[in-house]
């Protein structure tokens, strides 16, 4: 199974971008992830949509289609998803009858300085997926909070229970894809 591992920032050292590349370090046999970069994407403009897509957003929507399946990686700001990763969302998501994110299995996972991990962002990041009609895998959820005890100054997962954690999820996504995915549930 392929999937492609998007993280909501731009920090080099960031804890989630983090969360992706230790996605793909941890990911088990016939799962491999791959770590897509947001970093050249435009902010979404109807006009530029209407006109000719931004070379970025073309290399988006085709990284997506040709996945199996999305795992996300969010920050919270301010109680919410961070406008890198909605961006990316608005792009995908166009226009909504052939957007590749429409019947994809998702997976969200995050992590957050504070005691709550990201839960609120993801909560919002499910409600954002609803319009595209992804499919948003429901259990497990990995929300990890003080994620400087879990990560080192480089943004890299060392903590052995997250990392056990997140290889809980590629599986659960794995088995997700394979009910949902592939012209399933519609």
């Amino acid at each position: 199974m392929h999937v492609l591992g998007i993280a909501g920032s731009l920090r080099e050292h960031s804890y989630n971008r983090g969360l992706i590349r230790a996605a793909a370090e941890l990911a088990p046999e016939g799962i491999a992830v791959e770590p897509f970069d947001l970093r050249e994407l435009p902010l979404y403009n109807a006009d530029l949509e209407a006109s000719r897509l931004p070379g970025p957003v073309e290399r988006l929507k085709a990284a997506i289609a040709s996945t199996d399946a999305l795992l996300l990686a969010t920050p919270e700001y301010n109680y919410g998803v961070p406008g890198l990763l909605k961006n990316a969302i608005d792009w995908a998501s166009r226009p909504p009858a052939s957007s590749p994110l429409r019947y994809k299995p998702v997976a969200i996972t995050g992590t957050s300085a504070g005691r709550f991990g990201t839960r609120l962002a993801q909560s919002a990041l499910r409600q954002n997926l609803t319009f595209t009609r992804a499919h948003t895998l429901p259990y497990p959820e990995l929300l990890i909070p003080y994620a400087s005890s879990v990560f080192d100054e480089r943004g890299d997962l060392h903590d052995e229970s997250t990392r056990k954690h997140l290889v809980e999820l590629l599986v659960a996504l794995e088995r997700w894809a394979t009910t949902v995915g592939r012209g399933g549930i519609q």
